[in-house]
């Protein structure tokens, strides 16, 4: 009886320590030197991610991470995703992450200007992004930076681009000086990517703008030469030149040299900025617009002024 009693009484002080030794490993905490990112693929299984976690020395030994998944019932709570693992963790802050589901967002950038060519050669290169995407027209996505997760499909963010530009363009439209001289929130998209091509500075965007809605309102041609490199190019690639004065007899409804109005739809993606300088464009007097040679452009209200700034920005630019 006492031999009983005393093998029962071992067995429990046996079990007590290899429960606070247990405890001790899932709850001990190690900092990590950096960042590590973990990936749970659809289907895969504890012992799978518990040696990618051995492997990435996030745990000691793949074999507590197991056994604690299975005292815990954690397989079916495990999300697929990619996580990013950092800081001072121990095997109870993994499996949190693991099943907590908040995966870790990579970025994906649209470039304010750039073409749609651009756009989906930016999507296709991204390795982080699944399946392919359907061609879609220049001025069909708002340039921004967009989230996804690892294997979302490049579709979606086309999808979510879209959704974003309709909405500013939208908020554009209602929003708009009353004296533009443009028929529908389209025609505002198309002067906006010409805007946006016209000049990198955001300070500028709203007078450049002014310029083009004053040649509008007085019947001039916006004689733009973005719009004609549109013409010969399509978008499609770079132009690798400078224009000449044969390029600006082109016949094209995209040059505006030869064409009185808008071009027929958007040479480029705009950004917010472009569309809301469009949307309200200073008051200004001027109707021409030359580089000044210091990253900007020095505007004018007469063709003799222009002509000054054309000699000043040849001076420069020899």
């Amino acid at each position: 009886m006492k031999k009983l009693l005393f093998l029962f009484i071992l067995g429990l002080g046996t079990a007590a320590f290899l429960c606070f030794y247990a405890l001790k490993i899932v709850e001990s905490k190690h900092a990590l030197s950096e960042p590590v990112l973990v990936q749970v693929k659809s289907g895969e299984s504890i012992k799978d991610i518990a040696l990618d976690l051995e492997n990435k020395q996030l745990v000691d030994k793949a074999v507590y991470f197991i056994l604690y998944s299975k005292i815990n019932k954690l397989y079916p709570k495990v999300k697929a995703g990619e996580y990013l693992i950092e800081g001072e963790v121990s095997i109870k802050d993994i499996a949190d992450i693991l099943t907590g589901g908040k995966v870790y967002l990579r970025k994906i950038t649209f470039p304010e200007g750039r073409t749609a060519v651009e756009a989906i050669n930016t999507l296709l290169d991204n390795e982080f992004l699944e399946d392919d995407v359907e061609p879609f027209n220049d001025g069909a996505i708002l340039p921004e930076t967009y989230t996804f997760s690892r294997g979302d499909s490049r579709q979606s963010i086309v999808n979510k681009a879209k959704r974003d530009l309709q909405n500013v363009l939208e908020q554009a439209w209602n929003e708009r000086d009353a004296d533009l001289p443009l028929k529908d929130k389209e025609e505002m998209l198309v002067l906006a990517s010409i805007v946006e091509k016209e000049t990198g500075l955001a300070a500028e965007r709203p007078q450049v703008a002014s310029v083009f809605v004053n040649r509008l309102k007085k019947g001039m041609l916006l004689q733009t030469d973005p719009t004609v490199i549109y013409a010969i190019t399509l978008g499609k690639t770079e132009l690798g030149r400078a224009l000449t004065r044969k390029d600006l007899e082109i016949d094209s409804p995209y040059n505006t040299y030869k064409y009185a109005g808008l071009p027929p739809s958007p040479i480029c993606n705009p950004g917010k900025a472009a569309i809301m300088a469009v949307a309200h464009p200073d008051k200004t007097p001027y109707l021409y617009f030359v580089a000044s040679g210091t990253g900007g452009h020095n505007f004018a209200r007469t063709l003799a002024e222009h002509n000054e700034n054309v000699a000043k920005w040849r001076r420069i630019s020899k």
